[in-house]
């Protein structure tokens, strides 16, 4: 059986969110925090040995205090993040055990994610090497100038919403992130794709929302309940829908 683990950025400064309190992925979505129910789907499968949360450092002594009864029973490894996404992931990748296969990294701020999605990206990565889910652009699209006046409209043909989890063999991860220089990236697969790889895109759904604003939290809170159920119910960790974040 293939190897994965699961690497959940969350050391993001949170900037649009506007919560003096809480950063996005610690604030309470129904009875636990957001990052509580992106983990908790994958710490319930059979092929994900490890998931690696990653924080900032000026969280970290706020985080254990909420936390820490999670992370010690849940068996989730913190690291600390950088100055930038690709830092923090990097970070990450140097903790990921040497028998994984691949690695998948996923949002913190995307709680609504379903079993049988996961299921058919890390099919997906299983069989090319590299896989992320993705959704249609369904909307018009307007490039607008620094005046908000609209400059062009963007043919929407062919154009992917990218989501995660991206699901990537762990060999060719680590490689992408040894090679990349200062050119940014917008996720991962971009830094797969400058290697030559072929990057398959398996449909996700909007209901795979990110979190960025409140009112995101809001229709999170609705999507939940829309979540296809999974076909089997493994056991649930202790504390996995504590409410430790009070």
């Amino acid at each position: 059986m293939a190897t994965f683990a699961v690497i959940l950025p969350a050391a993001g400064k949170s900037s649009r969110f506007h919560d003096k309190h809480y950063k996005k992925p610690f604030i309470a979505l129904g009875e636990r925090a957001v990052w509580l129910h992106a983990a908790d789907k994958f710490l319930n499968r059979d092929d994900v040995k490890q998931v690696i949360l990653i924080i900032s450092p000026e969280d970290r002594e706020d985080f254990h205090m909420r936390f820490g009864a999670n992370v010690a029973i849940m068996g989730i490894d913190v690291v600390e993040g950088g100055a930038e996404r690709s830092d923090s992931v990097r970070n990450a990748l140097a903790r990921v055990h040497d028998e994984i296969d691949f690695v998948a990294v996923h949002d913190a701020a995307r709680p609504c994610i379903a079993s049988e999605w996961i299921d058919a990206v890390f099919d997906a990565a299983k069989e090319t090497g590299a896989a992320i889910l993705g959704v249609p652009v369904s909307s018009t699209l307007k490039r607008v100038a620094a005046n908000n006046t609209i400059e062009a409209t963007v043919p929407r043909a062919n154009v992917w919403e990218a989501q995660t989890p991206q699901v990537f063999r762990r060999d060719w991860l680590v490689e992408a992130y040894a090679k990349a220089d200062k050119t940014p990236a917008t996720d991962d697969a971009e830094l797969i794709q400058r290697l030559g790889h072929a990057v398959k895109v398996v449909p996700g759904s909007p209901i795979n929302l990110k979190i960025t604003t409140k009112d995101d939290l809001r229709l999170a809170a609705q999507a939940l309940k829309a979540l296809p159920k999974p076909k089997l119910e493994g056991p649930t960790h202790p504390f996995a829908g504590d409410d430790m974040w009070r």
